[in-house]
């Protein structure tokens, strides 16, 4: 196991060690010695119990307590690290696509339904699960909601597909017990065709009480949109992310600090090119930069190692990359699916997906 008592360094040093385009996240001995398959750190796939089901949502509390959230209404938590997994998907909520899900503890957690008009929805638990409210129920069939942040335990956005010609947001004050939508003066135009993209639960993504960002595509040009006062008001700002095309664009965002951030995106039609697939900002996302070996297929989740100003993953149905130069550079390390990816501060890295799909980070 990754204690936290390795630190950073060990971890990183263990990750590098993997590869280039290892095995799938059951072992890479195949493709290496056994002696350096033992060394280097990877994806151990833990057994959920479906296989029917993408979790594209995915909220980690730490190395033992995580939760996923995917289709069919479905919504599981483990508080073992994985070993055994407990559906505590809400009542009535089978044909539900949850894309995303923030928890705080192994008790309480706000999950999102995507969709038009009333498929939007939020749901709130407070006792692990075993039972849920209906927080918010979308009623305008113009808004699409695709994301949520919390900066803290009580105070949240969701963000909506533009309505009116710009992103709605709506606010939480209380823990997701009840939401208003925030006025749109601050909310800077959308381009034609510009969306947000429910794939990985990361394109709306806050650092530290009141900084958040906003990934886009679909339009022109991929951009990111950032606000200093939780969601008032906006800057925005274009990536050198390709989009021009629905299936292009900006499809999520990490920043280990207020100014250090990394977006990351991409074609997600399977077999098409994404060049320029991951861009990196080192002024609150005012300007972007592409990474100079940027990762070569399309990624759609990524996470910042704890405790590191240098290492991150990043992941997407066909493998996972990582950087150890603040996302200057990318290297392939996994060829398994995943659709979202999370760490916490003690090293409990976890990775969601396709067909039930769930990792930890274990040497």
């Amino acid at each position: 196991m990754v204690s936290v008592g390795l630190g950073a360094a060990a971890v990183t040093a263990a990750l590098v060690a993997v590869p280039a385009q290892a095995a799938d996240g059951a072992g890479a001995a195949g493709a290496v010695s056994a002696e350096r398959a033992q060394s280097a750190a990877g994806w151990r796939l833990k057994d959920t119990g479906v296989t029917d089901v993408r979790f594209r949502g995915l909220a980690a509390v730490n190395r033992n307590t995580a939760w996923v959230a995917g289709s069919k209404g479905t919504v599981l938590r483990t508080a073992d690290g994985g070993r055994s997994w407990l559906n505590v998907s809400p009542p009535g909520a089978a044909d539900l696509e949850f894309r995303d899900v923030e928890a705080f503890d192994g008790r309480r957690a706000v999950v999102l339904a995507i969709g038009e008009g009333e498929a939007s929805r939020t749901y709130r638990t407070e006792d692990g699960g075993r039972t849920w409210k209906e927080t918010f129920r979308n009623s305008d069939p113009r808004a699409f909601y695709d994301c949520l942040t919390f900066f803290d335990s009580r105070n949240g956005l969701a963000m909506s597909d533009p309505v009116d010609g710009k992103y709605r947001i709506l606010s939480t004050g209380d823990g997701g017990r009840s939401w208003k939508v925030l006025p749109n003066t601050g909310m800077p135009d959308a381009l034609p065709g510009e969306a947000g993209f429910a794939a990985s639960g990361q394109c709306l993504v806050s650092n530290g009480p009141r900084d958040v960002w906003l990934t886009t595509g679909g339009g022109e040009r991929g951009r990111v949109l950032h606000s200093a006062d939780r969601g008032r008001t906006w800057k925005v700002s274009d990536t050198t992310i390709p989009a021009g095309d629905p299936a292009r664009g900006v499809f999520g965002a990490a920043f280990r600090d207020r100014h250090h951030g990394i977006a990351v995106g991409g074609d997600y039609r399977a077999g098409q090119a994404s060049p320029n697939a991951a861009a990196l900002t080192s002024d609150g996302g005012r300007t972007w930069r592409a990474a100079a070996a940027s990762p070569t297929e399309y990624r759609s989740g990524v996470t910042w190692l704890p405790h590191s100003r240098s290492v991150a993953l990043a992941v997407g149905p066909t493998g996972t990359d990582i950087t150890v130069n603040g996302g200057r550079s990318w290297r392939k390390i996994d060829a398994g699916s995943f659709d979202t990816v999370t760490c916490t501060a003690d090293f409990g890295c976890w990775a969601a997906g396709e067909k039930g799909r769930v990792a930890r980070l274990e040497p």
